[in-house]
């Protein structure tokens, strides 16, 4: 998904995939899929994630993280994989966008959504862009974002890659649409950031961000962008963010001294590693951008769990996704004072 690994190690990738059952596309055909503009409010419906699951001791009150509640993010992140797999076009992704739109409507969050379609190698595939628009007094954009597809494989529900992130944006959205600050804030909502292939070879990746980059940029909006700050992959119980190293140097030194002066050196390390993501949509038109996110639970990593059916809900900590939002907020805070 997220790093171009050698052809050799893709094919031993993609063999495994096959072996272990993982090549496919969505929920099966035959399943009940309610309409997505039925999807309730997290607070009608996951307001107490299951037992099993949930550990409410891990993540910090709120007033220690900022105003971040790390318990409603894992609320979000268990109410998307209720739906299942969320491919790009599939009907759980339709009532995922319900959800998130739902949410964003009952925190009084000004949305805007962009409906386009891409051609894949599974053809043609309708997919949607949701834009939270957070007014400022002065001219200039503070950009968040995260994608909330998965891959297409079977049994993939994805609470990791991307349900956490995908939490972390709409307690942020919840946190920051009633603030009105120096400068805008914007939320994007990617779809289509997961490769339709097994393998991660452009432009078969980064759909929804590839949109918005290029509709930014025919409106004019993309010069007012001071910065973008991608989160994807952020729940696992632990952590390593590491430095992304195509991400703006001077972004990623605001990040990880946030962190650093929060208490949370020892989760956003000073090693450094390469990922393709979302992030390199608005690099490549010149947008100071900076990814977190923890790969270290795939390929060669301690947690092998990215891109197979066992990226569960069990996999996710409130207590990390309060530490990812607690700087996200901070940060943003950083970058409003610049």
């Amino acid at each position: 998904m997220k790093f171009k690994l050698p052809d050799m190690l893709c094919t031993a990738v993609c063999v495994f995939a096959s072996f272990i059952g993982l090549a496919g596309c969505k929920a099966k055909a035959d399943s009940p899929q309610p309409d997505a503009k039925d999807a309730p409010f997290m607070s009608g419906v996951t307001t107490a994630p299951p037992a099993a699951t949930q550990d409410p001791a891990e993540a910090p009150p709120p007033e220690k993280t900022g105003g971040f509640d790390g318990q409603r993010a894992f609320a979000h992140v268990a109410k998307q994989v209720s739906f299942g797999p969320r491919p790009a076009g599939s009907p759980a992704i339709a009532e995922t966008q319900g959800y998130i739109l739902a949410e964003l409507k009952s925190y009084g969050c000004a949305a805007d959504i962009d409906a386009f379609s891409s051609d894949t190698p599974a053809g043609r595939l309708p997919m949607k862009n949701i834009l939270v628009k957070i007014p400022g007094d002065r001219p200039g954009v503070i950009l968040l974002g995260t994608h909330y597809d998965t891959k297409r494989l079977e049994k993939f529900v994805g609470a990791d890659d991307a349900g956490s992130s995908t939490g972390v944006m709409l307690e942020l959205a919840r946190s920051l649409c009633p603030q009105h600050s120096r400068y805008a804030v914007w939320i994007a909502f990617f779809d289509g950031e997961e490769a339709v292939r097994p393998e991660w070879h452009d432009p078969d990746n980064c759909y929804g961000s590839r949109q918005m980059a290029a509709r930014f940029a025919n409106s004019g909006d993309l010069t007012k962008i001071k910065a973008f700050l991608l989160a994807d992959i952020v729940g696992t119980r632990t952590p390593h963010f590491k430095r992304e190293t195509y991400s703006t140097k001077a972004l990623v030194d605001l990040v990880w001294g946030v962190a650093k002066r929060l208490g949370y050196g020892s989760i956003f390390i000073e090693d450094s590693s390469a990922v393709e993501d979302d992030h390199q949509s608005f690099l490549k038109r010149h947008v100071p951008s900076v990814d977190v996110i923890d790969l270290d639970n795939g390929p060669g990593g301690d947690v092998y769990y990215w891109h197979t059916p066992q990226d569960s809900l069990d996999k996710i900590s409130p207590k990390t996704l309060a530490i990812v939002g607690h700087v996200f907020l901070e940060s943003v805070k950083q970058l409003q004072a610049k």
